[in-house]
């Protein structure tokens, strides 16, 4: 069952029905591993006779009973105490209310007997301690103000409430742009040239001089694309065909979002996307360790003759007609090159769940990483409406439900492996005594 809270922003008490507090019995559950969850050390251990796959999805079952689980979505700044006081977006909002319970309802499908729905604001910490929240998922992109893709995570870090999501100092460098190439640059990832400007940079050069430009992009005149720092969907991002169109270009786009703006060169090949998340998958209900992070989704994005930039999917839904599913024929050696890539980002930057990468190939096909998207979208598929990020599982032969599973156990692998001190709360609701197979 999802539950969707009514409770007076900070007060603590719940409107309406009462939830009983959860009761965490440590001799409940019974399960046959012979060893105690605390002493598994993990996905180093899935090759040991003791710690299979199997054991993982026997602990996913039996807490499917008692687990209590907080789907996360945007909280509006606007509603009364949301937040002390309204600052500003850099990053354009959105809630990504409908997503959330998209993923709610899967988990309840999935046989998650509670799993409730509520907004990232001031109410979180609250809501969590009256819910009695064992664990968090993160739909959301922040309320406001700046790296608002942090916000969530550092919360629920500092509450002691492990999440699905990415850390806080990974949310920060994947949604700011520049920091993120600067990196990719550093692994020796290609990413197209680029340079920062600031309102300061654009003061300081009333008269538009180019020379800067010119010192990062050499003798090239454009075009350029000119994005936020910081953003989501598109939005903002802007080709301008000219140097000498860049300054009204940062301008306006600092104006929208009062924020570090990027100038790139424009790479006008074939536009892909592919999304990737951790080794462990779930497939109608069992359970798969993979030997390298799992890529999926491979897709090229379907851009209109007077289409430089992919729209927005703000503006113009994203269907089916809009993107091509690579993997069949002769794309096989554009799937390899895209699934290398995002091993790579995943692996260099440590990362711990999904993200969606999306890559630009040049004239010459060589490939370019633009972005990774840090939130990619879940929402459900439903008729010609899509995500990029599920809109490829049926040829990994999955269902959304498999894919939100998949989310679920990698994540809870990656806590017992790497974070079992911080999960006793868990832990504790899962009993392994001993028992022999």
């Amino acid at each position: 069952m999802v539950r969707q809270l009514n409770i007076k922003p900070l007060a603590g008490r719940l409107q309406g029905k009462k939830v009983k507090k959860a009761v965490c019995n440590p001799d409940h559950y019974q399960l046959s591993l012979g060893k105690s969850l605390s002493n598994i050390s993990g996905r180093a251990m899935r090759k040991r006779a003791d710690y299979s796959i199997e054991d993982l999805c026997l602990v996913l079952e039996h807490l499917k009973k008692s687990l209590r689980i907080a789907v996360i979505f945007g909280g509006d700044k606007s509603k009364e105490k949301a937040v002390r006081y309204q600052t500003s977006n850099p990053r354009s909002w959105k809630s990504y209310e409908s997503v959330a319970y998209d993923i709610a309802n899967a988990l309840s499908e999935l046989g998650f007997q509670n799993v409730f729905v509520m907004p990232d604001d001031m109410s979180l910490l609250p809501n969590l301690e009256v819910m009695d929240i064992h664990l968090a998922w993160l739909n959301t992109g922040g309320v406001q103000g700046y790296i608002p893709t942090a916000h969530a995570s550092a919360m629920l870090e500092m509450a002691g409430v492990p999440y699905i999501g990415h850390n806080p100092m990974n949310a920060a460098i994947l949604d700011n742009k520049h920091i993120f190439k600067t990196m990719l640059q550093k692994f020796n990832i290609k990413t197209a040239p680029f340079l920062v400007w600031s309102r300061s940079a654009l003061e300081a050069n009333a008269a538009k001089d180019t020379s800067e430009i010119h010192a990062v992009f050499g003798d090239y005149t454009g075009p350029f694309i000119v994005k936020p720092t910081s953003g989501r969907a598109s939005l903002h991002v802007t080709y301008v065909p000219s140097v000498n169109d860049l300054f009204d270009a940062v301008n306006e786009v600092y104006e929208a979002t009062q924020n570090l703006v990027v100038i790139e060169k424009y790479v006008g090949g074939s536009e892909y996307c592919v999304s990737i998340t951790g080794p462990v998958i779930s497939k109608k209900g069992d359970c798969q360790l993979l030997n390298h992070p799992f890529a999926f989704s491979h897709v090229r994005r379907n851009l209109a003759a007077d289409e430089p930039v992919f729209t927005s999917m703000d503006k113009k839904p994203i269907t089916n007609e809009r993107i091509t599913v690579l993997g069949d024929g002769n794309s096989e050696k554009v799937v390899e090159s895209l699934s290398k890539l995002a091993h790579s980002i995943y692996t260099s930057f440590f990362l711990e769940t999904l993200v969606r990468i999306d890559i630009r190939a040049d004239e010459a096909g060589e490939l370019f990483v633009l972005e990774t998207n840090p939130k990619p979208d879940l929402k459900k598929p439903a008729g010609e409406v899509t995500s990029l990020t599920c809109i490829g599982l049926a040829q990994k032969e999955m269902s959304y439900n498999d894919l939100i599973m998949s989310l679920f156990a990698d994540r809870l692998d990656y806590l017992l492996s790497y974070r079992s001190k911080n999960i006793t709360h868990i832990t504790s609701l899962v009993s392994l005594s001993g028992v022999s197979r």
